[in-house]
């Protein structure tokens, strides 16, 4: 698939990869990699551009990342932004210091030099900044582009060079005008016409897993989530009966889960797919009893799971590809070179080390969640199936704290039910946006607190469970905010929750975006 491309070279960051999901929304291909990707391998990558990260490092430390300076003579355009601003000033004759007030959050930024990145921008603007250090004294050859009180380079430009560093950060959303600038860059810089639309990913996916695959036999981990679902109906498009799709119910999912996969994929559904289903709830609850530590029970479900998937091959006969629905931010929080891992996931660091496939197929690994929709939709499957809830892969065994048991199963499963119900009656009653409108949570769900406490039901004291309710605001699952659903509906879920549901006298919310937590609990 050769489209224009955007480089970024992560510096280290923990979210910069929002970077290229930014990048991407101007429809324009960008992949992210560690800032030890060589000079042979840019060049032979072609980018159009390349954007440095921020990191958490220092530049004058010695033991900070570097790059060659050969990157600035290659005649490629080049932004960096917050360290990579940074490090672009000090190597080339700049200086940086620590800053005498440090920035963070929301900052009002003066616009001095509207001729580059900020033709489109206001004379004054809000973005985000987060640093320490700032840039004191530009390179020969720049010019100041932007300013704050307290940080006199905000942004600066060496237009001749084709050489651009933002202190801020164009990729959050609390940037109001940053998609600007980060078109700009892309655009107007690098001279990208954006050639990266969906509808030629679905096309030219078909074709190369068609030749990936040639006359071979593919099994695919289908849990009837949006990922594996879109990675089904792309396998089945591409080779048709070569194609197994085997659906494991581990005891992890949510209520009813099971049957509705099968309904949909199985042999009375809509598509031409060859069906296993497993059932191998006992299996996975005995490897995961006494295991309280989160890893270890994303490493335990991600093995089990390849296990299952070894034995049904057998039972098929000679398997060559398995496919898995990985997407993008699932590689990045499984670790991305020098970035730190936030969590592994099933389909990424939870896999063994022997896997009995001949190789592991990811038509989504480059996606992000919103674009695997997309693609999901181009593919003609139906909208209630590509706006399905998100659910992890290891399921209720990371939304239950502590040890899994089959108990805590039924607990957890009944309490998000009512919890998904009472969402969707207030989406109906005009409580909440319906999907694909502002405001709409883009996940929401129960999960079972390894907490218990003294309640009062009926005149009786009990000593039960705490079930604390998720739901967030997002548009790419790399960052998230809560979401303020009405008082009246979770005060609704509430009392259902603690009345029907055996086990549980509370009912908590969680307020913690993302960053600092993660989405998941686990």
């Amino acid at each position: 698939m050769e489209h224009e491309k955007i480089i970024v070279m992560d510096f280290g960051g923990q979210y910069n990869q929002l970077i290229a999901r930014r990048v991407r929304e101007c429809g324009v291909y960008c992949e992210v990699h560690p800032y030890t990707m060589t000079m042979e391998e840019i060049k032979a990558a072609a980018p159009k551009g390349i954007i440095f990260t921020g990191g958490p490092n220092s530049v004058y430390s010695q033991e900070s990342p570097r790059y060659s300076e050969d990157i600035y003579e290659m005649g490629i355009p080049v932004l960096g932004i917050c360290y990579g601003a940074q490090l672009m000033a000090y190597q080339l004759g700049g200086r940086v210091e620590t800053a005498p007030v440090s920035e963070y959050g929301r900052t009002e930024v003066d616009i001095d030099d509207k001729g580059g990145l900020f033709r489109d921008v206001s004379d004054r603007t809000i973005c985000w900044m987060s640093h320490t250090d700032y840039i004191s004294e530009t390179p020969e050859g720049f010019v100041v582009t932007a300013h704050t009180p307290v940080c006199p380079v905000a942004a600066m430009e060496n237009r001749d060079k084709r050489l651009y560093a933002l202190q801020l950060h164009p990729e959050v959303m609390h940037t109001a005008e940053g998609s600007k600038m980060l078109e700009a860059f892309v655009k107007d810089v690098c001279g990208c016409s954006g050639d990266w639309q969906m509808g030629s990913f679905v096309e030219d996916t078909i074709k190369a897993m068609k030749e990936k695959v040639g006359d071979g036999k593919v099994l695919c981990a289908l849990s009837g989530g949006v990922d594996s679902s879109v990675a089904a109906v792309l396998l089945s498009k591409a080779v048709g009966k070569q194609l197994t799709c085997v659906f494991v119910d581990h005891g992890l999912l949510r209520k009813n889960e099971g049957d509705e996969v099968e309904a949909v994929f199985g042999p009375d559904g809509p598509y031409d797919l060859n069906f296993i289903r497993v059932n191998a709830q006992q299996r996975f609850y005995d490897r995961l009893e006494g295991v309280t530590e989160p890893e270890r029970k994303r490493k335990i479900i991600g093995e089990e799971f390849i296990r299952v998937f070894e034995e049904e091959a057998k039972k098929i006969g000679s398997v060559d590809f398995l496919v898995q629905g990985t997407i993008y931010p699932d590689v990045i929080e499984s670790g991305l070179g020098k970035s730190a891992v936030i969590k592994s996931h099933h389909n990424v660091g939870g896999l063994p080390d022997h896997v009995d496939f001949k190789e592991i197929v990811e038509p989504l690994r480059m996606l992000f969640k919103d674009e695997v929709r997309r693609a999901g939709l181009e593919l003609g499957i139906p909208d209630y199936l590509v706006y399905r809830q998100p659910f992890p892969g290891p399921g209720l065994g990371i939304r239950i704290i502590g040890e899994v048991t089959e108990e805590k199963v039924k607990i957890v499963q009944d309490a998000d039910a009512i919890y998904r119900e009472e969402i969707a009656a207030a989406m109906e009653d005009g409580l909440i946006p319906r999907y694909g409108e502002e405001g709409t949570p883009g996940q929401y769900f129960a999960a079972l607190t390894n907490m218990r406490s003294v309640g009062v039901m009926g005149d009786f004291r009990t000593y039960d469970y705490a079930v604390a309710l998720r739901a967030v605001l997002t548009s790419d699952f790399m960052t998230a905010e809560a979401a303020p659903l009405p008082w009246e509906v979770l005060q609704k879920v509430t009392t259902r929750i603690v009345n029907e549901v055996k086990h549980v006298n509370r009912v908590v919310y969680d307020c913690t975006g993302k960053p600092p937590g993660t989405i998941e609990f686990e």
